[in-house]
């Protein structure tokens, strides 16, 4: 994909990211996508637990950050939990639907045992090999972080939230990744729920790796 602009200068704020806890859909194995109502389980809340008290031990007491989130309710209950533990009021978050889930089109809500084969799933990379019908490619998602990205000027630190998916994107061009040979955009390892990761001028850095499973949107 071209018309990527360079993003990899944060100014030197740090960008502290992770996805959501894990959701009844997460449990249920269904198709969530850009989904905005899939409530956490008590394994979501335990992990968004987890990332809120590892973030404290980095961040200290009361840090001066802002929160951004996707506007999904899992998003949004993952930054509540985490911002119990920094001590930042999560009222001041930002939510935005460009930093949402890829959109899984005519798939969302479907069990993925009921596509019979239809759902391609590249399982070395954990990354969708079929596009849903109506749903995005990964170009699609890079499309939209960039036109985020480009109205962002980070004064402060900051904490977002966002998917899986999307969240490997954003990583992959805040750090400068070469584009994937099959999707053509930059696209970062993916991580385990839980897990939560510090980007600072091109530089990314674990500062929490979670024990749960790899991101099925």
């Amino acid at each position: 994909m071209s018309g990527l602009a360079d993003f990899t200068s944060t100014g030197g704020k740090r960008l502290f990211i992770a996805r959501h806890g894990e959701t009844i859909f997460n449990l249920a194995g269904r198709i969530q996508g850009n989904e905005a109502y899939t409530p956490l389980t008590l394994t979501g809340f335990a992990q968004a637990d987890e990332m809120g008290r590892a973030l404290a031990r980095h961040l200290g007491e009361k840090p001066a950050v802002d929160l951004i989130a996707s506007h999904t309710d899992r998003a949004l209950q993952t930054l509540s939990v985490i911002s119990q533990h920094i001590g930042v009021d999560w009222h001041q978050a930002k939510p935005d639907v460009r930093l949402g889930e890829i959109d899984m089109g005519e798939w969302t809500g479907v069990y993925y045992r009921d596509l019979d084969g239809m759902l391609e799933i590249d399982t070395e990379e954990m990354l969708f090999a079929t596009v849903a019908p109506g749903g995005e490619t990964y170009a699609d998602i890079a499309a939209r972080l960039n036109n985020w990205l480009s109205e962002q000027v980070f004064v402060r630190d900051t904490v977002l939230i966002s998917h899986g998916m999307t969240s490997r994107v954003l990583r992959g061009m805040l750090t400068g990744l070469s584009p994937h040979a099959r999707h053509g955009i930059p696209i970062a390892q993916g991580l385990p729920q839980g897990s939560i990761v510090q980007i600072c001028d091109g530089v990314e850095e674990v500062i929490h790796l979670g024990g749960g499973e790899r991101e099925k949107a």
